[in-house]
């Protein structure tokens, strides 16, 4: 995966190079053509994921990969801008990194082999866990009271939720939809169902960006 185009970021760093560990000479030699926010300019790769584990929420996500899906790297990608605490990913171990933009370096993502061993690690973190499909018996997210310590569970683009990842949810979100299709991207609906909850529970103080 490369990064992005030359023209992004910023150039070699002028004047007296500023003290820290944290900062790392070749970017600081060389530019920072990242894709990362202001404040973290110039830093190391490690430091920069140091920084965020401080301030992650103790939100995370789960998807199921049996098809290599393709919305995998774009959830990825929001959980990174949402800070949440780590994308877990059940079933194949591979995934498609493409869409995560190269965020998966500093998002935590962790594999489990079987919906039994991700629910089983869940229970032992103490998590709630949360189905968001659009099926019979599943409740708006839209009115919907996101538990503060959770974890959203998505399905395979198409099939949605398996069988055994709906029993091991305590319950199942839908997002309501107004047009003729009758499901909406996996993606998308991770960063629909990671804002509501970023909504109802962040500090949106003046340091977001």
């Amino acid at each position: 995966m490369t990064e992005p185009e030359a023209g992004v970021g910023v150039g070699p760093w002028e004047g007296v190079e500023p003290d820290g560990d944290h900062y790392d000479p070749e970017l600081l030699r060389d530019g920072d053509r990242r894709n990362v926010v202001d404040r973290y300019r110039y830093w190391k790769l490690e430091a920069i994921v140091a920084d965020l584990d401080l301030r992650r929420h103790p939100l995370h996500v789960a998807i199921e990969n049996w098809q290599h899906d393709f919305n995998i790297g774009s959830i990825v990608r929001t959980a990174n801008a949402f800070a949440v605490a780590e994308v877990h990913i059940i079933g194949k171990k591979r995934w498609n990194r493409r869409g995560a933009m190269v965020t998966d370096r500093y998002q935590h993502v962790r594999h489990h082999v079987s919906v039994a061993d991700f629910a089983a690690w869940a229970g032992d973190s103490k998590l709630a866990v949360i189905g968001i499909d659009n099926v019979e018996d599943s409740v708006p997210i839209e009115s919907a009271e996101l538990p503060h310590d959770c974890v959203l569970v998505f399905g395979q683009e198409g099939p949605g939720l398996s069988a055994e990842a709906r029993d091991a949810c305590g319950r199942t979100l839908s997002i309501a939809q107004f047009g003729s299709t009758r499901s909406i991207n996996a993606g998308a609906a991770a960063a629909i169902a990671m804002h509501t909850w970023i909504r109802q529970h962040a500090d949106l103080g003046p340091e977001v960006s």
